[in-house]
């Protein structure tokens, strides 16, 4: 299944050239996978309460088209992978012309925050991230 996340691109993403920063891509991409796991319970709050979460752990990220000032893009993010402790997502972001602006392929695992060290992925969060 695939995630959908749309966003409106604000001023604060932007750069000098008028487009959207290397660095907000990330942010972006990270806002729709909050969006993706906190209703499936995995948000921050539930983070903190279990004591093991998502974290990164690769990004492979390409530019393919600008972003511009006030486009609404969407964010679609699918299960690629799941391997042991490993897993892998893929996010596109989509102009509303329909064409990848962007493409992300992220390896990240669950994260026990008291032994500090990926675990292996509970049923619950194997949902969450198929959701």
């Amino acid at each position: 299944m695939a995630h959908t996340y749309n966003v409106l691109i604000r001023e604060a993403y932007l750069d000098t050239y008028g487009h959207v920063n290397n660095a907000a891509y990330l942010e972006i991409y990270e806002e729709a996978r909050w969006d993706l796991v906190t209703p499936h319970g995995f948000g921050l709050n539930d983070v903190k309460r279990l004591g093991y979460g998502p974290v990164i752990l690769e990004i492979n990220l390409k530019f393919l088209k600008e972003i511009h000032l006030r486009e609404t893009i969407k964010i679609v993010t699918t299960l690629e992978s799941q391997q042991g402790k490993i897993s892998k997502v893929k996010q596109q972001m989509l102009k509303e012309s329909g064409v990848v602006a962007s493409e992300a392929l992220i390896t990240f695992g669950l994260f026990d925050l008291k032994a500090r060290k990926l675990i292996e992925p509970t049923p619950e969060w194997i949902a969450a991230i198929s959701a």
